[in-house]
């Protein structure tokens, strides 16, 4: 029948183009074929199966829905933790239980003949490839957001050391907003002293805190992955400093700042070494020249009073 039911739209068209007579003759056919794809559309329906996929078993139909909302609820969280960046510490949970979704598309579930019915119908049936290609774009996304190195190993929670930045962080901004709020009835806006003297030591460790991850992730860290630092924990770090170092224009602690001037002065004063050791070696080279002169004179003045004495 699903061939007659694509020819349907078409038989009207047929009809006026092979004229009147044709027509006349033709329409009992159309009409006739016209009910009869009313009268299976009904008997679809009032069986209870979907018109848009008469072809899905009711397992099959039960993992695509379910894959559907956890489609759903994913992209409801990313969008949601898109500013400030949380998408690693909201969302992973969604996106645990869209892997498992996924996984039982794909692998067998109770009967293999119905499984690999599923698993074609769902994922290989058509050349748009829903199913893969929003797993692969969730997975994309997820790579690209490095949320493995904000979480355990077998990813059910925050890795300790992610807890112990975000809890630095929240303390961070608790003091900023705290010393904001008893400066402004004394002080201009632009004046932030007492922000950068009472929360400098938090802001501190933050920071030390921060670049230790940085380090340790270079070298794989307890995630096990050697990569950037979850999207979660830069965009934290890269607020903070916006805030301190532009907003209250206080002054960034850095722990290569005695290395940094050392080697700036080196460099500085390696002219002024340069021109006064060329100088020295001038001086030396005339005395040097000059010395056989005076000797040969004194040798002479000798000479001459031996000569006369």
């Amino acid at each position: 029948m699903a061939p007659l039911r694509c020819l349907l739209p078409l038989l009207p068209a047929l009809a006026l183009a092979l004229g009147p007579a044709a027509g006349l003759a033709r329409r009992p056919l159309a009409l006739e074929a016209l009910g009869e794809a009313e009268e299976l559309a009904e008997e679809l329906w009032g069986a209870g199966l979907p018109g848009d996929l008469p072809e899905l078993e009711p397992e099959c139909r039960r993992l695509l829905a379910a894959f559907a909302e956890g489609s759903a609820a994913l992209t409801g969280c990313l969008g949601r933790r898109a500013r400030p960046v949380r998408l690693c510490q909201a969302c992973h949970r969604h996106y645990r239980r869209l892997l498992a979704q996924y996984g039982n598309i794909a692998r067998a579930v109770g009967n293999s003949s119905e499984s690999h019915n599923c698993a074609k119908s769902i994922l290989t049936s058509d050349r748009l490839q829903i199913v893969v290609t929003l797993s692969e774009f969730f997975n994309e996304t997820w790579e690209a957001a490095n949320c493995a190195n904000c979480l355990k190993n077998s990813s059910e929670g925050l890795s300790n050391s992610t807890v112990e930045f975000l809890d630095l962080f929240n303390k961070s901004l608790t003091c900023f907003e705290h010393n904001l709020q008893g400066q402004t009835i004394y002080l201009s806006p632009s004046n932030y002293t007492e922000v950068c003297k009472n929360c400098n030591e938090t802001y501190k460790m933050l920071n030390d805190l921060y670049n230790n991850l940085q380090r340790m992730n270079r070298q794989g860290g307890e995630s096990g992955h050697s990569a950037h630092l979850c999207i979660d924990v830069e965009d934290a770090m890269n607020i903070t400093r916006k805030l301190w170092s532009r907003t209250f224009n206080c002054s960034v602690p850095c722990s290569d700042t005695v290395p940094v001037i050392a080697v700036s002065s080196f460099i500085l004063f390696l002219p002024i070494v340069f021109y006064l050791s060329s100088f020295l070696h001038s001086k030396q080279k005339k005395r040097i020249l000059i010395l056989p002169k005076r000797i040969q004179s004194n040798a002479s003045l000798v000479n001459i009073q031996e000569k006369y004495s």
